[in-house]
């Protein structure tokens, strides 16, 4: 039976680095978002592993959460789409590619590239 202090390591079976420690590491560190003319973002459409729906991705957003879900929002609402956050990029319903490079460069993000 496990240790209690381990129970929440169990993929870790056996370790020969003298130096492991089984806590695992936490980054307290908070995520601080990018000024907009610093945001390297890329817009690009996808259609593959989507059950043949098109949509649009944009990545490469650098920040906290709750700023990226805010530029969803706004780009969700200036082209009238669904979408969401997921895996650290936007996701939206339907092939806006030219329009959110626009309302992006419009909100100041000068570093967007359509991929």
């Amino acid at each position: 039976m496990c240790p209690k202090k381990f129970k929440s390591l169990s993929d870790i079976v056996y370790s020969t680095n003298p130096d492991f420690n089984a806590e695992p590491e936490t980054d307290n560190t908070p995520d601080t978002t990018l000024p907009p003319e610093k945001q390297p973002l890329i817009v690009r459409m996808e259609r593959k592993g989507r059950g043949g729906k098109t949509v649009t991705l944009v990545q490469g957003f650098t920040g906290s959460d709750q700023d990226m879900e805010s530029l969803a929002k706004t780009l969700k609402t200036k082209c009238g789409v669904g979408g969401a956050v997921k895996d650290g990029e936007i996701v939206l319903q339907g092939d806006f590619k030219a329009r959110i490079a626009e309302t992006l460069k419009a909100m100041g993000y000068t570093k967007t590239k359509m991929g």
